[in-house]
C-alpha cells in the first residue's frame, strides 16, 4: 500500500542551479543568466545599471517627499501666526503704556496682562518662541540691525543694545527677525 501512494505522488521539481543554503526568492532573482554572447552581456549590464539608478532615484524621491510633507505640517500655521504677531506687539505696548501712566487703573492692566499671557501660551503651544536679544551678539541669521550707536560699555561692542521689535521662531525656524540697535 505504501508503494502505491508513492507512485501517484507528484515529483518535486528543483531547478538545476538551486542551492539549498540560498533562499528561493534570492536564487531566482540572482540567477538570471544573460545570453552568452558579449553584446548581450554589455546590454544586460547597462539595463541592470539603469534599473538600479531608477530604483535609487525613486527611493530618494520618496524620502524627500516624506520629509517635505512633515515640514509642511510643522510650519502650516506659520502664515496665521505671522498675521497675529502685530496683535501680540500691541498687547506688549499697551502693557508698557500702563506702566508709564500710573493713572490707568490697575484692574485694566491686570486684565490686559491676563489676556496677553493666555494669548502667548496658545502661540507657544503651536511652536512659537520669542528670541532673546538683550546683550546677545548681533547675528544676521536672527537679527535685523535698524541702526548702530556707540556702545555704552566695552562689553556691548558688537552686541545688541536695544530691541525695537521682537523676533520670533516657529519650531526653531525664524519667522520674523528681531529689529535691533547694535553697539559699535
Amino acid at each position: 500500500m505504501n508503494s502505491t501512494t508513492n507512485m501517484h505522488a507528484p515529483e518535486e521539481v528543483v531547478p538545476q542551479d538551486f542551492d539549498e543554503t540560498t533562499p528561493i526568492a534570492e536564487s531566482t532573482a540572482t540567477n538570471i543568466n544573460p545570453p552568452a554572447d558579449q553584446g548581450s552581456d554589455n546590454q544586460y549590464a547597462e539595463l541592470n545599471d539603469k534599473y538600479l539608478r531608477l530604483y535609487s532615484d525613486f527611493d530618494n524621491f520618496r524620502k524627500r517627499t516624506l520629509k517635505e510633507k512633515i515640514e509642511l505640517g510643522k510650519y502650516a500655521s506659520a502664515d496665521i501666526i505671522i498675521k497675529l504677531l502685530p496683535v501680540l506687539d500691541d498687547f506688549d505696548r499697551a502693557i508698557k503704556a500702563f506702566d508709564a501712566n500710573a493713572e490707568a487703573g490697575q484692574a485694566v492692566k491686570d486684565g490686559m496682562i491676563l489676556i496677553f499671557n493666555k494669548f502667548t501660551t496658545i502661540l507657544n503651544q503651536q511652536g512659537l518662541e520669542q528670541m532673546r536679544t538683550a546683550g546677545e551678539p548681533f547675528d544676521t541669521d536672527f537679527h535685523e540691525a535698524i541702526t548702530n550707536i556707540p556702545a555704552p560699555t566695552r562689553e556691548l561692542k558688537g552686541k545688541i543694545v536695544d530691541e525695537l521689535e521682537k523676533g520670533y521662531l516657529l519650531n526653531g525656524k525664524v519667522i520674523r527677525y528681531a529689529k535691533v540697535v547694535v553697539g559699535n
